[in-house]
């Protein structure tokens, strides 16, 4: 094992040792705080419970699908931004105008125009997924030496050929950053949806929990949210060491 290994296996140890003390000092209310082997009670009782499977169903649906069509519209207007120095003047005063607005603003004009059902929450999702992306890949783009592009260029190369063979290996990176940042913020904005109005779903179910005070099943939700996010993110990491290695 690792020094850096050994040193977040210690932290998390810590971290867990510091709430299980805080939960049985009195100091704070328990049911506020409660003890972690309570939290892990109610996620085992949870991941037993036939019910649970359509909430978490519905969340991964919606996050998923608004995931990967908010990243993959960053990825093709942030290359196209950094290729294209004329649309990437246009686009980039709107890009960083609305990158940094909570995207929960725009809820309302979602349900509008998506319903108050999955559409859109998986809206949601895709616009809280795509400006971490748009903006990691322009910025990827622009990194690409322009010396390698006219080598290509030389060579006969096509626009379709140099991005495939120039830019993408260069800015993949990047792009994995972004796309993990916008994964994390797809997961936020889509249960924020779920819990302002839905009826299904991890959000939906820990405002219930919540309402009801039921408060280890609470964490509980967030726990179970917190360890699918994690395996995510870690999987989109393999994905993306395995296409620079084949690169």
């Amino acid at each position: 094992m690792s020094r850096a290994t050994r040193l977040r296996v210690a932290t998390l140890i810590l971290a867990w040792a510091a709430w299980e003390a805080l939960a049985r000092s009195g100091v704070v209310f328990q049911g506020v705080v409660p003890s972690s082997l309570a939290v892990f009670a109610s996620a085992a009782t949870l991941l037993g419970s036939p019910g649970f499977y359509a909430h978490l169903w519905r969340s991964t649906e919606e996050i998923g699908l608004g995931f990967v069509i908010g990243s993959a519209a960053g990825v093709a207007i942030g290359t196209a931004m950094g290729v294209s120095v004329f649309f990437g003047r246009i686009a980039h005063p709107y890009i960083h105008v609305f990158a940094p607005t909570p995207k929960i603003i725009f809820l309302p004009v979602l349900m509008i125009l998506f319903g108050v059902d999955v559409g859109s929450k998986i809206a949601m999702g895709s616009i809280s997924a795509f400006f971490p992306v748009v903006v990691a890949t322009y910025d990827g783009v622009r990194l690409v030496s322009p010396v390698l592009v006219r080598v290509a260029s030389s060579l006969g190369c096509s626009i379709w050929q140099i991005v495939a063979k120039v830019y993408f290996p260069s800015m993949l990176p990047a792009v994995v950053t972004g796309m993990r940042l916008g994964l994390g913020v797809a997961i936020i904005g889509t249960l924020l949806a779920e819990i302002k109005l839905s009826n299904r779903g991890l959000g939906f179910l820990a405002i219930q929990e919540y309402e009801g005070f039921h408060i280890p099943d609470l964490y509980a939700v967030l726990l179970i949210t917190f360890a699918l996010a994690v395996a995510a993110n870690v999987a989109i990491g393999r994905v993306a060491a395995r296409l620079q290695r084949h690169r």
